[in-house]
Formats: structure tokens, sequence, C-alpha cells
């Protein structure tokens, strides 16, 4: 029993660890695009996408940086390590890869880029990338149905963060004329 325990306790802990997903591992320079960053210094950043722009060959991401957290996904803050711009070979399709989307990239610095944010001369330092990582959206919770909530609810219910009103069965109306139900 004891080997057993023994040997469980570390995978256990382990799985219990956030790690970044496969194409966003290893070591990169822990610059931010707000600094200057030489070129050809690998970076690993993230943020909201801005906009895409699709040219014939490529697609660049303008990207309001944002801290990354221990997976490299990028924190959701009321403040920014800057803007940058992320290119890579390919098309990205805007309407997937849209405003306001989290996404993670990997790749070089390539010199930078001076562009107008609204009256201002903004210069962006400018990856090529390598990986272009698009975040799941995060998904929405009813109140008193988190599922990390062991036990009672938010002050009512029961279990697993019960709530008698998310996931609610159909309301069927039954007409005396002999008609079928129909749902609400």
């Amino acid at each position: 029993m004891r080997l057993l325990l023994s040997l469980l306790v570390p995978v256990v802990l382990a799985t219990g660890c956030a790690t970044a997903p496969k194409p966003l591992q290893g070591d990169y320079s822990a610059s931010v695009p707000a600094g200057d960053t030489p070129s050809s210094q690998r970076v690993r950043w993230g943020g909201e996408i801005i906009r895409v722009d699709n040219t014939a060959e490529r697609s660049c991401f303008e990207v309001l940086a944002r801290p990354l957290d221990s997976r490299a996904r990028p924190l959701r803050r009321d403040e920014s390590a800057g803007r940058f711009l992320a290119c890579r070979n390919g098309f990205y399709d805007p309407a997937v890869f849209e405003r306001g989307r989290e996404i993670t990239v990997t790749g070089t610095i390539n010199g930078s880029e001076l562009r107008k944010v609204g009256e201002y001369d903004y210069r962006y330092p400018r990856v090529d990338a390598d990986v272009i990582y698009l975040w799941r959206e995060p998904l929405a919770y009813a109140p008193g149905a988190d599922p990390w909530l062991c036990g009672y609810g938010y002050g009512y219910g029961w279990g697993w963060g019960w709530d008698p009103f998310w996931n609610r069965p159909p309301i069927f109306i039954h007409h005396h004329h002999g008609g079928s139900g129909h749902r609400r």
C-alpha cells in the first residue's frame, strides 16, 4: 500500500501543475513588447487581438499585450504591456481570429513598424511568428453552478454547486382544445 501511495502521490501532484500547451513550451526572453527588445530575440508574447490584416502571402495580428500566466495564457487585466505585431505566412480568418480573442505567439523579433494609434505614432515590435495559439473562450457558468464548488451552493441547494434555476426541465403548456403540448 505504501509503495502504491508513494508512486501515485507524485503523479497526482504533477497533474495539478499548470503547464503551457506543447506548441508554446520552451525557453523565451522575459521581455515585454513595451520595452526595447533586440531583433532576432526569441519571445513568447500574448494578449488580445485588436485586428488582423491579411495580404496575399501572410496574416499580421495587431495585439494588445497582456502578462501571461503559468500556462502562457494572457491574463485578463486592465493593464497592458504595450502592443505588438505578429505575422505568419498563410491565411488566418478574421471571423475566427476576431477582435478581443486571446492569442499567444512564439517567434523571433524582426524589427519594428511605425503605425498610428489615433493620432499617436506608435512603434510596434514585429514578431515573425512560428506559432499563433488561439485560446478557447472562457466558459460562462450560472451563479450557484460553479463546477469547482464542492458541497453546498451559494446559500441554497445541495450537492456540487446545485442551482434550482439552472438546467431546469422544459415547461409544457397544455391546451384544453385538444392541442398538443408546446414548449415554451
